[in-house]
């Protein structure tokens, strides 16, 4: 994947400024499309980026079989990501649980999954569901359940200015796709610790 073109973001900006009737060069907003080609470099950085090999950097096998299906959660990974149709941010949480079949992953390994899947435009819906394909297809785990909790800027700052309501998606494979296994991560989610 080629970088990020900052020069034509900065120039695409300038012509929205001046589109909506505002003056680039004025102080104010002279340096604006520089610092939002260095925001959107930024925002967009897992545009083109394979998640997969983030989660097979560190595979170790179970050194514990009989433990297989032991639900492995971690909570509360932080995110922001762009959405696609508003070009404006979401942010919130994801909550990744997996039940491993013979290798597990680092901790680190997963959040690191979920901040280069959300840094691309994208839809919390999809979101889900593109964390949930890089961990089946880097760990083949029993099952997967990834659920979100995000506040939109679109929601929030537009049309219906919802500014306090969030989205919850949750998306799933394997046996956490299953109604009861499926409960028991929530419960965790919400309840904290077991």
């Amino acid at each position: 994947m080629p970088p990020i073109d900052t020069g034509r973001i900065e120039a695409a900006v300038a012509e929205i400024l001046a589109a909506i009737g505002e003056d680039a060069q004025r102080p104010g907003l002279r340096t604006t499309p520089q610092r939002v080609a260095e925001a959107y470099a930024e925002f967009f950085a897992g545009v083109g980026v394979d998640p997969v090999p983030l989660l097979r950097d560190e595979l170790a096998t179970q050194d514990a079989p009989e433990r297989r299906g032991e639900i492995v959660l971690l909570r509360d990974i932080a995110l922001r990501s762009i959405c696609e149709h508003h070009l404006l941010p979401f942010t919130g949480v994801a909550h990744v649980a997996y039940l491993p079949a013979d290798r597990l992953v680092g901790l680190g390994s997963i959040a690191r999954t979920v901040e280069t899947l959300a840094s691309r435009p994208q839809l919390q819906e999809r979101l889900g569901e593109d964390i949930v394909g890089a961990i089946d297809a880097a760990l083949n785990p029993v099952g997967v359940l990834v659920v979100i909790d995000a506040r939109h800027g679109c929601v929030g700052a537009r049309g219906p200015r919802q500014a306090e309501s969030t989205t919850v998606t949750v998306a799933a494979s394997g046996a956490l796709a299953d109604p009861v296994r499926r409960a028991e991560v929530m419960a965790l989610i919400g309840g904290g610790a077991a």
